[in-house]
């Protein structure tokens, strides 16, 4: 098979910010002549950047699609693009805008924009994944074979998540950000100023309100609490009463050692030393912030590493395709193929050496990570599984898997399930044993897939004996 190229684009909606990319990326087949084909990405290059604007909303609870619609449409033009030449891409709606009333409105606005449209509305684990693999935190993380965190802040939010390797061990989402408070960069009046951040004031006893003109030393108290709380995020500092108060869902687990950190988001881009003659020029107490984490324990007592990305973390370039087959030791149900854009939940290999209980627990937890509005949506379940399980163990990896996808079952969404290792057609007997009569079920194997990625199965072919798979990689530039 001769190289082909793709053109792909990559969308974010942010709680502050909007923006593209366009890659294009060179699809090669590695396999042999007499194999099953494996195509991956061997190139990918980034041709087109584009401007970053506020996010338009037409209130505080709707999203101006039409405003956004015509901002993807420019960018198209400045590129010299056509939206028909376009073939794949992803749409990441993140932060505050993935919690408005029309954020689906949105994506179908944007659906014509790209061939085969990866969509996602990312709650705040899954933006938090997102955002570390953008920041190239995983990979850092591999280099140094240590647990890195990866800290996104951003405009409404602060989105924690911590590797090992390509394993996300936790998550974690606080309401800090940059964009909490609105000033205008000349006359500095105070326009917004978020709900939280006013409870904050009243337990401070400040006098801050929307309409006043405001400066960095009446701000100091609000920006100190802010940077003790990130500090306490990652284990640092003496506890802070506000803590609990900024956690948007769930506190990293701290459990888990942290060698490391990398930082991304628009707040990442304002970490200097020195604060500029101009405090207010982003509009917002961003720099304000970003200074304060310079000078903060983060940095006095932690690695801190460098990151790929900063405000365009999140930013998609594209749902790139490696194509896999998978046969042999397959297991699954009639009728309940083909599926498309599933997100993958990979179970980090530690966890897998965990007992029955205790396993079932933390595939319950992490499936959280998935929940958008308190609503979740069917993931598949991946494992690293075990080169030769015994038949105890492949018990175990069942009870533990049907035990802790309970709620995705109470639902009736077919169970998807992954493993690495050889060991689908056993699991997959033993799930078939312990789900209720007649349940809809996939098991594969020999697939290798990570946190973030989305799968495509086709239906069964050479006679029911293979499955074709898709997985689909979000590329970030």
């Amino acid at each position: 098979m001769d190289d082909d190229q793709v053109l792909s684009v990559g969308i974010d909606l942010g709680t502050s910010t909007t923006q593209l990319i366009l890659s294009r990326l060179t699809v090669k087949n590695f396999a042999s002549a007499f194999s099953v084909p494996r195509i991956n990405i061997s190139k990918k290059e980034v041709i087109f950047q584009s401007d970053i604007i506020f996010t338009p909303l037409k209130s505080s609870t709707q999203i101006d699609s039409q405003a956004i619609e015509q901002f993807v449409s420019e960018q198209y033009k400045k590129a010299q693009i056509n939206k028909e030449d376009i073939q794949m891409g992803a749409v990441i709606i993140t932060g505050e805008t993935a919690r408005k009333d029309n954020s689906s409105a949105v994506t179908n606005a944007l659906s014509g924009y790209a061939g085969d449209f990866v969509v996602a509305t990312a709650g705040p684990d899954l933006e938090s994944i997102i955002a570390g693999k953008g920041a190239g935190t995983n990979i850092v993380s591999k280099k140094h074979r240590q647990n890195i965190v990866n800290m996104d802040i951003g405009g409404g939010t602060s989105n924690l998540g911590l590797f090992s390797s390509n394993d996300v061990l936790s998550t974690a989402c606080f309401d800090i950000g940059g964009r909490l408070i609105k000033i205008t960069p000349n006359e500095h009046k105070i326009t917004y100023i978020s709900p939280k951040i006013k409870k904050l004031i009243d337990n401070l006893n400040l006098d801050i309100t929307e309409g006043a003109v405001t400066d960095e030393k009446q701000l100091a108290p609000i920006i100190e609490c802010l940077t003790h709380v990130l500090e306490n995020s990652v284990g640092l500092g003496e506890p802070s009463p506000y803590f609990e108060f900024f956690v948007t869902n769930h506190p990293l687990n701290l459990d888990n050692r942290i060698d490391g950190v990398t930082f991304s988001g628009g707040v990442a881009d304002c970490l200097d030393e020195r604060l500029p003659k101009d405090i207010f020029r982003y509009g917002d107490i961003g720099l304000l912030l970003g200074n304060s984490i310079r000078h903060s324990l983060i940095f006095q007592k932690m690695i801190v590493y460098p990151s790929v990305e900063t405000i365009r973390a999140t930013v998609v370039g594209a749902g790139s395709h490696t194509i896999d087959v998978t046969g042999s030791t397959i297991a699954y149900t009639e009728n309940v193929l083909p599926i498309r854009n599933l997100p993958i939940l990979k179970i980090p290999k530690q966890y897998e050496d965990l007992d029955s209980e205790k396993l079932s627990a933390k595939i319950l937890e992490m499936l959280d990570w998935y929940k958008v509005q308190n609503e979740l949506n069917n993931v598949a379940l991946a494992f690293n599984g075990q080169k030769s399980p015994s038949f105890k163990s492949v018990q175990q990896y069942a009870q533990a898997i049907v035990k802790g996808t309970k709620v995705l079952v109470d639902k009736n969404y077919p169970l998807i399930v992954m493993v690495h290792e050889d060991m689908a057609k056993a699991l997959g007997h033993s799930l078939f044993t312990l789900l209720p009569s007649h349940y809809p079920f996939v098991c594969i194997d020999s697939v290798k897939v990570e946190n973030g990625d989305y799968i495509d199965i086709g239906e069964p072919i050479a006679g029911g004996e293979v499955l074709p798979v898709i997985v689909k990689t979000l590329i970030f530039g």
